[in-house]
């Protein structure tokens, strides 16, 4: 009996321990959050996947070159012979007669190999060369991709940080209001106030608590996109580790304003410059198809004949064949199309040269516009927090008029909606501004 006591005291213990590790919640720091999403994004698991598979295309191109070799076996059983038919008289028989006969036997085998070696191929070159290209193009979609998830991350972050500031400050707002309407029954109750006054603050109440729910469900979608950008399992408690003002004090004060600006180093430049590297190899790519193709080749069979199934027996002889040989393959004429194919691939590799000087003339334009953004946004943002502090005292020193009796129940309204005004356009304002920072850091290619 002790026994059983002690096994049910260590189960029931177990269920307890796993019970409080499922309610802990995971903390993730903004970089931990974007590291953690590095690692499990579905967008990130794919484009290492195409890297992958690009090294796999490298060596596929690669080994086009290297000797191939192939094998080959048949056994083959003769239902009937063919039948030729010769002059009889070359057996002595009769002018104009014909002898029919059949050469062959029932059975016969053959096994052999076969090996093939490209010598030259002005194709095979290009390509070979092209690989590394290649290579480092699916490299740097996966270094974009990467970015772009910090990025999402980052805006999910502050959203969620955001939305959970506001909820706070929703909730302070409510215990206020919650207050003032206790005060005010008490104050109907004893004749200073009338009914009208009562349900005016219970309709404040109402509103406040609407913000809350509203407030709360914002917290709610912000958490489940922050956890779906990370690749995060939607169950799992998020418990983030920063404050908002980590993230915005220090662009208030302009510690995070002095970036540089060097559109050589930017993941689109690289990429759209890697685009016209690839547009020079394919028009060395066309050029080299006037080239001739030079190949060698070995081939080596053996094979047995008899009129039995089994030719595998020592009786039977197997003969032995083999040769080698040279291919060259020298293009002559193709009634233009090759060079029309050349010209082709010239003009997109001016496009391409095109394309990389927009780019950069793009990328210029979009930090000026970033950087433009964001002062703005400080600035509108500087603005909101004083309009909010003024609401605030207004709405304080409404309260207290309306305390004394010197205030209306609808002016006390007036001005709680002008507060939840100005805390919603606080909200709006703090996002404006970090998504003005991820904008930049996006024009800088961070």
């Amino acid at each position: 009996m002790k026994v059983r006591s002690l096994v049910v005291t260590l189960f029931i213990l177990g269920i307890v321990s796993l019970s409080s590790l499922a309610q802990n919640a995971v903390q993730f720091s903004l970089s931990e959050a974007q590291d953690y999403a590095l690692d499990n994004s579905y967008l990130i698991r794919n484009s290492k996947l195409d890297v992958t598979i690009a090294q796999k295309q490298v060596w596929e191109t690669i080994s086009s070159g290297l000797p191939q070799i192939s094998a080959t076996a048949s056994y083959n059983q003769n239902l009937n012979l063919p039948v030729s038919l010769i002059p009889a008289v070359m057996f002595g028989g009769e002018e104009g007669e014909y002898i029919s006969v059949k050469f062959g036997q029932d059975f016969n085998s053959n096994f052999g190999f076969q090996v093939n070696q490209l010598i030259f191929d002005g194709s095979y070159i290009v390509g070979v060369s092209s690989a590394q290209i290649y290579l480092n193009l699916s490299a740097q979609a996966q270094e974009k991709t990467e970015i772009e998830v910090k990025h999402a991350v980052a805006q999910a972050y502050y959203a969620t940080l955001v939305a959970r500031e506001n909820l706070k400050v929703m909730k302070e707002f409510l215990e206020i209001t919650q207050k003032l309407e206790g005060d005010t029954k008490a104050m109907y109750e004893n004749g200073f106030v009338e009914e009208m006054d009562v349900d005016q603050m219970q309709l404040n109440v109402q509103n406040a608590e609407n913000e809350i729910v509203k407030a709360e469900r914002e917290i709610k979608i912000s958490e489940m996109v922050l956890k779906y950008t990370m690749g995060m399992d939607m169950d799992i408690d998020l418990e983030l580790t920063n404050e908002l003002d980590d993230f915005v004090d220090p662009l208030l004060s302009g510690d995070e304003m002095g970036y540089g600006f060097d559109y050589v180093n930017h993941i689109d430049y690289k990429m759209i410059d890697t685009q016209r590297e690839v547009a020079e190899k394919l028009l060395l790519l066309e050029k080299s198809t006037f080239l001739p193709t030079l190949s060698g080749y070995y081939n080596w069979t053996k094979t047995a004949y008899g009129n039995q199934a089994n030719l595998f027996k020592d009786s039977v002889p197997w003969y032995r064949s083999s040769m080698w040989g040279i291919n060259l393959s020298l293009p002559i004429f193709s009634a233009g199309m090759k060079r029309s194919r050349v010209n082709q691939a010239r003009f997109d590799l001016d496009k391409a040269i095109n394309d990389q000087e927009l780019a950069e003339l793009t990328l210029q334009k979009d930090y000026l516009t970033a950087v433009a953004n964001m002062e703005s946004s400080v600035e509108t943002l500087k603005n909101i927090i004083d309009s909010k502090e003024l609401a605030k005292r207004i709405y304080d020193k409404t309260t207290i008029k309306y305390n004394n009796g010197i205030s209306s129940s609808t002016e006390l309204s007036q001005n709680e909606t002008q507060f939840v005004e100005a805390q919603a356009s606080w909200v709006a304002s703090v996002m404006a501004l970090l998504n003005s920072k991820i904008n930049l850091d996006k024009a800088i290619g961070e």
